[in-house]
């Protein structure tokens, strides 16, 4: 058996915290309280010693990174609110909108539809969020939940304003537009689900059985054969399809800025997928099949 001597010093003062001496290099080096920093970079919470570039004695940075909340938490109260938020519009709350229109319905079927799309998709996302995701990183700072639960309640707020309002207009092509729409709606969202439930099972092997994510029996995983985070490309089908059945345009701003968050995301995936396995599919895109 191999040991490791590992020095703790303060990533700001230098200072030596603590010495540990004669640890094993088939552990994880530290716990998850604490930031642990090698040569300026971040390392993941599933680290083990023995992957680690260093000699007999190795040295550890750590920086306190402030209040923090668990990812599982920060899923849930970013999703909660959006959630939330938008039966307040439906159900016509009194100072929303005027006081003759308080608990009053829309006399469009596609506004009762689109609340019910709403909602399905953040109740699919809470239940996600509880029993299919893990998380490669334990925790958040909490000055950026904030920011994003800002960012989600107040879009969330913004286009229900519109679509519940008294003087909604339905979409320009009618039933049609709208039953077309809520096909590429409810297919993206099997989709969606799909890919989370592979990704689950693949992160099961845990990492000595580490692989990039493959097409399975299940169809709707076949998006894998074209694109490294079909998940996302489900997602903004999804967003995109809500755009055309409300025909509203704060939902339309709404998809593009998540489009493009999350092709940023996309791409960093897709690169670091490309960095790890030598064998990744070259004809794979990030998020767009054969474009981007």
């Amino acid at each position: 058996m191999c040991f490791l001597q590992v020095e703790v010093l303060d990533a700001k003062t230098r200072e030596q915290l603590c010495f540990l001496d004669k640890m094993k290099l088939n552990i994880k080096y530290l716990p998850r309280i604490f930031s642990p920093f090698s040569e300026g970079k971040l390392l993941r919470d599933d680290e083990i010693l023995q992957n680690l570039p260093v000699g007999t004695t190795a040295t550890m940075y750590f920086r306190d990174l402030g209040p923090q909340l668990g990812w599982t938490m920060v899923f849930l109260a970013e999703y909660i609110g959006p959630l939330l938020t938008y039966l307040l519009f439906y159900f016509r709350v009194p100072y929303i909108y005027s006081h003759r229109h308080a608990f009053t319905s829309s006399p469009h079927p596609v506004v009762t539809l689109a609340c019910a799309c709403h909602t399905f998709h953040y109740m699919k996302r809470l239940i996600e969020t509880i029993f299919v995701h893990r998380f490669s990183h334990g925790t958040m700072p909490l000055r950026i939940i904030v920011r994003n639960c800002a960012y989600y309640w107040g879009f969330s707020a913004w286009l229900a304003y519109y679509i519940n309002h008294p003087l909604y207009t339905p979409p320009s092509y009618g039933d049609l537009q709208v039953s077309y729409a809520l096909i590429i709606f409810v297919v993206c969202e099997l989709g969606n689900f799909s890919i989370h439930l592979t990704l689950n099972n693949l992160r099961g092997d845990g990492e000595l059985g580490r692989r990039y994510p493959v097409p399975t029996k299940n169809p709707f995983t076949w998006l894998f054969f074209f694109v490294s985070c079909p998940n996302y490309t489900y997602e903004v089908g999804a967003w995109l399809s809500f755009s055309i059945m409300t025909q509203c345009l704060p939902v339309a701003l709404y998809t593009l800025l998540g489009f493009i968050q999350m092709t940023i995301w996309a791409r960093g995936k897709h690169k670091a997928y490309s960095r790890e396995f030598k064998d990744y599919p070259s004809l794979r895109m990030a998020i767009v099949p054969l474009i981007l």
